[in-house]
């Protein structure tokens, strides 16, 4: 019996901020490859830019003291290195190990504080945890001190030279007196002051704001932008290890919350350069890759966690995990069936992607907790509608408040970034959806859609898109007579994926209740508007005004709507030549849902050739086993045959292979409620054949697709 295949490789784990691992070197090392590597590592140290303001802005002192320090003992480690080198002394005793090896060690977190503190995006945390990193930073010049003095004589003395630097070394690792800069205790306090403030809702003063962010050296948008991406990785990072009680994540939320108010509030504009490269994808890759090979193929939007299943193909993990949890156990490409579920991170591919997004300034998002067994905690952060903490809270509404004044005040390019901004925060959680809501951004998001401006009905439709989300955005969009708005928009809308996100508000909206699908669908141009995207529209297009249709159907009143709108030969056309595997199951899934009326029944039968094209589309589905694909070929089969009589059943009972479908699906069906439907359009078949008068003698040489029927 072969043995099981080894687990894949987990994924190290990333380094939390302010965490200083090191690794000892093994104990049976020689002294003279422990000091060359003591020598590269204090000179990586040395070689930090510490009188830089922009690169150290916070621990001024404190840091140019240890990389002064590493200076020395860079200096000292070259002298006992080139006494050695040169027979000035003997070589070096195996007892210098214990104290290369302990300074080696406090060289190595000498080296992760100082990139810690030197970190862009991690400024203002640094700042308001500046005790802590002074505390860390005494303690390992203590250590460096203590390794110094276990050095025996005969390395401590290796030269004249070498004893001078030595005893310097000591004395000032020993004396060094590292606490926070005034100016960084006088800015730790504004923080905690303006976010007391947040907490009564009150606004801080602009300038108190700014001096805080000059301190940590935060002049833009994007450097706001780069300091939350770092807040809510580290936070994401403590949700995942069960640290969600803990007092970090209290602040990392009010700080997170802070950086919102001052880049919707202080920041009049989204940096240019950077705003114009996102805009631009091609510039954004390597010359030698293609942007598509960066897509999912399954949503076509950038990858974040890029895995590859068993057939080599790369996916998105959340995107295959959902294809998979559907019940689909096939390549969404290559349409091969799946040997393993297994799901190996993609590292090259995802560090191609982090290249690129790092050239323009943004920051990949960590892989999910899956990925390496996490709990699962990064929605966390997005699906809460609480906010962590009163100050978090006030922070946010005032942002918004100050969002939902430039939307409906505003110039056209305040609008441009006041719509980007809610389309930003909309997406980043559910109480910021809440908060948006509340203080009636929908109506003037709805105005806008109107707007000549492209980039504004852009972000306009996907904050609409996101507030749809919402059960409080849904009833005001209604409310407040916007479905019409958002079905112009899929109709003239100045981008494609503006007119694909209005496709998707209205799926949304649909699901409240049949009676709201209901509501929609009265309206003249909705159900045609989706039909004619379905009809020419692009890929995702098609798939968000599918989803939509689907919706608008749950209400019987729209069935007769759809037909008229000539969805049938749309989804006709569609299933008879799409390419995607995925868009031919969706026009089966709504066939399925428009024939369960007569009518629709009626409509479906009347397209040429798409019976026969449905038995073939129930063989190709069960073999793949896709689940949804084979219940709703078999429903949509059922419907037919139960309304367009024997006739049907005849010609389906004539149709090669779909008996043997229909078996495998009764014997194998996946779902009880796929057998199910296979086992009653069977004994349909069943009925009519054994009702049938037997045929005369001289159709005995007729074709045998008949007698195959009858003897099944």
């Amino acid at each position: 019996m072969s043995s099981p295949p080894p687990p894949p490789p987990s994924k190290p784990k990333r380094r939390r901020l302010l965490s200083l691992p090191a690794i000892y070197p093994c104990e049976d090392i020689a002294p003279a490859p422990l000091l060359a590597s003591l020598l590269s590592l204090a000179a990586d140290v040395a070689g930090r830019r510490a009188g830089d303001v922009d690169a150290f802005p916070v621990l001024r002192r404190g840091v140019r003291k240890a990389v002064r320090l590493a200076g020395i003992l860079l200096a000292f480690l070259e002298e006992v290195q080139d006494a050695a080198a040169a027979g000035k002394a003997t070589a070096m005793p195996s007892s210098a190990v214990l104290g290369l090896t302990e300074l080696h060690v406090a060289m190595q977190k000498l080296r992760f504080l100082l990139a810690d503190c030197a970190r862009r995006g991690a400024r203002l945390w640094v700042l308001v945890n500046a005790g802590m990193v002074a505390s860390e930073l005494r303690l390992v010049l203590g250590s460096v001190a203590a390794a110094m003095d276990a050095l025996p004589r005969s390395v401590a003395e290796a030269s004249v030279e070498a004893g001078e630097l030595a005893r310097v070394v000591s004395e000032q690792a020993w004396r060094a007196a590292v606490r926070p800069d005034g100016a960084d205790e006088r800015a730790a306090r504004s923080v905690r002051s303006i976010l007391d403030q947040f907490k009564d809702g009150v606004a801080p003063d602009a300038d108190d704001v700014r001096r805080v962010l000059r301190r940590v050296r935060v002049g833009s948008w994007s450097d706001c932008s780069e300091e939350i991406a770092f807040l809510e990785s580290e936070l994401c990072a403590r949700l995942d290890a069960g640290d969600e009680n803990s007092s970090d994540v209290l602040v990392m939320n009010s700080l997170m919350a802070f950086l919102v108010y001052c880049r919707v509030v202080l920041f009049d504009h989204i940096d240019a350069s950077k705003s114009q490269a996102a805009a631009a994808a091609p510039a954004r890759c390597p010359e030698w890759i293609r942007p598509d090979a960066l897509q999912c193929p399954i949503t076509l939007d950038l990858m974040t966690d890029p895995v590859t299943v068993s057939t080599g193909q790369t996916y998105d993990r959340a995107s295959i995990t959902r294809w998979m949890k559907a019940g689909c156990r096939t390549c969404p490409v290559t349409g091969e069936r799946l040997s393993t579920a297994d799901l190996v991170p993609n590292t090259v591919l995802r560090a191609i992607i982090e290249r690129m997004l790092l050239i323009n300034g943004v920051t990949l998002p960590e892989p999910s907790a899956a990925a390496s067994g996490g709990g699962h905690r990064h929605g966390a952060v997005a699906n809460t509608a609480v906010p962590f903490g009163p100050a978090a809270a006030g922070a946010a509404r005032l942002a918004v408040a100050h969002i939902v004044a430039q939307l409906s005040t505003g110039s056209t390019e305040e609008r441009r970034k006041a719509t980007s901004e809610a389309r930003k925060l909309s997406k980043h959680s559910v109480f910021y959806r809440a908060c948006l809501v509340d203080a009636n951004a929908v109506p003037w998001l709805l105005c806008l859609l109107s707007s000549t401006d492209a980039a504004v009905q852009d972000n306009a439709v996907a904050s609409l898109l996101n507030l749809s989300k919402h059960p409080a955005g849904r009833t005001a969009i209604v409310e407040v007579g916007g479905v019409g708005l958002v079905v112009d928009v899929i109709n003239v809308g100045a981008k494609a994926e503006a007119q694909h996100n209005a496709a998707a508000v209205l799926f949304y909206l649909s699901s409240n209740s049949p009676d709201s699908a209901e509501e929609i669908g009265r309206i003249p141009e909705a159900i045609p508007t989706l039909v004619q995207l379905i009809r020419d529209g692009a890929y995702r297009g098609r798939k968000n005004a599918m989803v939509s249709l689907y919706g608008l159907l749950q209400s019987a009143a729209n069935h007769g709507r759809a037909i008229a709108a000539g969805a049938v030969s749309a989804l006709a056309a569609l299933l008879l030549s799409a390419d995607r595997d995925d868009l031919a199951g969706d026009s089966v899934a709504l066939l399925a849902r428009i024939a369960e009326q007569p009518s629709g029944a009626a409509a479906v039968l009347s397209q040429p050739g798409l019976v026969a094209r449905l038995a073939e589309a129930l063989a190709a589905s069960s073999a793949s086993s896709s689940r949804s694909a084979r219940d709703h070929s078999v429903s949509l089969l059922a419907s037919l045959c139960r309304h367009g009589g024997a006739k049907v059943v005849a010609v389906l009972g004539r149709m090669p292979g779909l008996m043997a479908s229909l078996y495998s699906l009764v014997a194998d069906g996946g779902s009880p409620q796929t057998s199910k439907k296979a086992r009653a359009l069977l004994n349909e078949i069943h009925r009519h054949y054994e009702a049938a008068p037997p045929p005369p003698a001289s159709a005995s040489s007729d074709a045998g697709g008949d007698r195959v029927v009858r003897v099944l």
